[in-house]
């Protein structure tokens, strides 16, 4: 007999496996006297944080190396190794290049075992293991991404859609009549494994909020994620701390979710549009059928080449919204539930590396174009200590910004069809090709405004050193043709002598700086005096403006 399409609140998720990737911006750091970099001020103070570095996997026991971590490393191509893992190793490696390490280095924090998830008013709370909590840092970016891994057993399918819509907020968009935060949770606790709460939110506190972005302009984060990154500290708090930081993009956090169902060909159309929209589409809001992104929603958000419904399966449909990442597959599939070999293996490490990826892209490109916009704003070209330290700030842009393609930047990741496709759909949803060619674009037009500016500078001091060399000429000509000395001073004391040579010196030293500070009026007269149209009164009132008159 067919089976029937169940109802949504009966359907469960089996396992639920979620990703939060949150760049961050961090503000260069002002110590005095300090040349390091922000991971290395973040390792020296370990002892003060929870926060650990820890290795890669490429450690010196092979038996400690598993067979997820090969097929992670094998999956992507030689240069994305290069930037994952370091340079290869090799025992004839020649001493003056030793192989590179990873341009990425990570800290994780292990005294946060759940995360306590009360979704709405009075509802029960539900509790996630957290697997992961990690700090991503990069050479030569000023880039943080926090990595939140958690997992959780046997949810409604409801409630995992009102999970991805209302976790992952760093502040509320507004508030409810009744006070609590608008689109958030109500309440989300940090719990270490003892069960007691090391931090919990506050997004009731509306006028913190309201009072900080007033007297900051700027928004504020809620405390459970504040907590979460000290000793990282928000750029304009008054918290202390050398360590700041300030949002990238929207308060939604990226996002990547990892479903098992049972039987999950039995979905409606609409509930795979509510799962793979979750965290744009309010839970409570009836579907917009006549908006682009649900008409269209196979065409542009599924990634249908594992979703066959066969024996073999492995019936795994991939949803990518740009800021999400939805895998959707069956638990009667061995494959996919296999966390060394199957899909939640690759889930975890080839696909979470890919969705990183394309978040750095599109997180250091608005890092280069905020650089750009501030670098701009605080330019004062009537200020010549403004003015130089806007170019400063340009040539330290550009040369990053080299290094940034160089080292980071790809259009390829992998030669695996599956993994290539989901990291172009990720990068064309969030329009990061489009987003470079306009930051390079804006780094050219500022590059060549600083080469144009310094050839203007190049240009006047030739038209001056002109000017004074025919000056010179003159004076030159004149003495050369009466003698070099017209006025034979050889004779008298000593005194006599130095005493005149140190007037003759003042004079033509005065001479000379009388005639760079009017060299652009020489120059002026020089070019009315040969002038075959101009006047002889012409000539003389720009003679007159070169000895102290108005200037033409």
């Amino acid at each position: 007999m067919p089976s029937s399409a169940p109802n949504e609140d009966d359907k469960r998720v089996r396992l639920f496996h979620a990703s939060l990737v949150w760049p961050l911006l961090l503000e260069p750091l002002a110590i005095d006297g300090n040349q390091g970099r922000h991971w290395e001020l973040f390792e020296a103070r370990q002892g003060s944080h929870p926060w650990r570095l820890i290795d890669d996997e490429f450690t010196d026991d092979p038996g400690q190396f598993k067979e997820r971590h090969y097929r992670e490393f094998v999956s992507f191509l030689p240069y994305v190794q290069r930037f994952l893992y370091g340079e290869g190793r090799s025992r004839h490696s020649s001493p003056d290049d030793p192989p590179g390490n990873s341009p990425m280095h990570v800290f994780r924090r292990k005294d946060i075992a759940r995360l306590r998830l009360t979704l709405r008013k009075g509802e029960v709370p539900i509790e996630l293991h957290i697997v992961h909590l990690d700090l991503y840092f990069f050479h030569d970016i000023d880039l943080v991404q926090l990595n939140l891994e958690v997992r959780a057993h046997d949810l409604a399918l409801d409630t995992v859609r009102e999970i991805l819509f209302r976790f992952g907020r760093a502040y509320p968009s507004g508030w409810e009549e009744g006070g609590e935060g608008l689109h958030n949770v109500y309440l989300a606790e940090w719990l270490a494994a003892d069960g007691s709460v090391i931090a919990r939110s506050d997004t009731e506190r509306r006028n913190k909020y309201l009072e900080y972005v007033c007297e900051h302009r700027s928004p504020c984060i809620s405390e459970h994620w504040a907590s979460l990154l000290r000793p990282l500290v928000l750029a304009h708090s008054d918290e202390p701390g050398d360590l700041r930081y300030r949002l990238v993009e929207y308060q939604r956090m990226p996002v990547m979710s990892f479903i098992a169902l049972d039987q999950p060909r039995q979905l409606s159309r609409e509930q795979w549009v509510r799962l793979g929209l979750a965290a744009t589409l309010h839970p409570n809001e009836s579907l917009p059928v006549n908006d682009p992104s649900v008409i269209e929603f196979e065409k542009r958000y599924c990634q249908d080449r594992f979703w066959t419904d066969s024996e073999a399966g492995p019936n795994t449909r991939f949803m990518c919204t740009g800021n999400t990442l939805t895998v959707v597959g069956d638990t009667a599939f061995p494959f996919f539930m296999d966390a060394e070999r199957g899909v939640l293996a690759q889930f975890r490490h080839q696909y979470f590396l890919v969705f990183l990826i394309a978040h750095l892209h599109r997180a250091s490109l608005l890092v280069f174009s905020e650089i750009l916009v501030d670098a701009v704003n605080d330019l004062d070209i009537s200020q010549d200590v403004s003015v130089r330290r806007f170019k400063r700030r340009i040539r330290a842009n550009f040369e990053t910004f080299l290094r940034f393609t160089h080292r980071y930047w790809f259009h390829e990741l992998s030669e695996r069809p599956h993994l290539q496709a989901m990291f172009r759909l990720c990068s064309d949803h969030l329009r990061n090709d489009e987003m470079y060619d306009e930051v390079h674009n804006e780094i050219r037009e500022m590059s060549h405004y600083l080469d144009s500016d310094s050839q203007r500078r190049q240009s006047n001091t030739v038209v001056r050193l002109t000017v004074i060399t025919i000056l010179g000429l003159i004076a030159t000509v004149t003495t050369g043709y009466f003698g070099m000395n017209i006025i034979p001073f050889g004779d008298g004391s000593i005194l006599y002598r130095a005493l005149h040579g140190l007037i003759a010196t003042s004079i033509f030293v005065a001479l000379v700086l009388f005639a760079v500070a009017r060299s652009k009026r020489l120059s002026d007269f020089l070019e009315a005096l040969s002038d075959e149209r101009l006047s002889l009164g012409g000539k003389f009132r720009a003679l007159w403006a070169v000895l102290g008159g108005r200037k033409r």
